[in-house]
């Protein structure tokens, strides 16, 4: 499997991908996310992220992955974080190694910008994403609790 850095005309295909991460993972386990967004704003928001230095946008196997660098804050000077911010593998290519091409990918452009740490955030609930990202290296780190208000 071919993994490829995204070109302005791979917009449509990102924003393709966006979609479907949105109604298979954010529309089983978030029933407050606007699964309309990739539509409405996606191609803005991932025309941007392709032109942009500090971002990382790939695509493989029918799917995508967007990576980020994030500047360190004040109450971790020492963190130079890269932050996979989005992934999705088309159904077809599932448990065929595209996931982890396009996560080794990911963390070789993570160490060649600098990043000392690489964080990924998944629903609790989905146990797939969750079982990947371990086997790629991820373990928990911070645990973010929710309640009905």
């Amino acid at each position: 499997m071919t993994v490829s850095v995204c070109v302005p005309e791979d917009v449509p295909e990102l924003v393709k991908s966006a979609g479907g991460l949105f109604s298979e993972d954010a529309g089983r386990h978030d029933p407050r996310m606007d699964l309309g967004w990739p539509d409405r704003e996606g191609a803005a928001y991932y025309a941007e992220l392709v032109d942009d230095p500090d971002c990382l946008c790939l695509l493989a196997g029918g799917g995508h992955l967007i990576g980020r660098m994030r500047p360190p804050i004040d109450l971790r000077p020492g963190a130079v974080t890269a932050v996979l911010e989005s992934m999705r593998v088309g159904p077809a290519h599932r448990r065929s190694g595209v996931g982890a091409e396009l996560v080794a990918a990911f963390f070789d452009w993570a160490r060649e910008k600098g990043a000392n740490e690489i964080t990924v955030t998944a629903y609790a609930a989905n146990e797939g994403a969750l079982a990947f990202y371990r086997a790629q290296g991820f373990r928990p780190f911070e645990v973010r609790l929710a309640r009905e208000a």
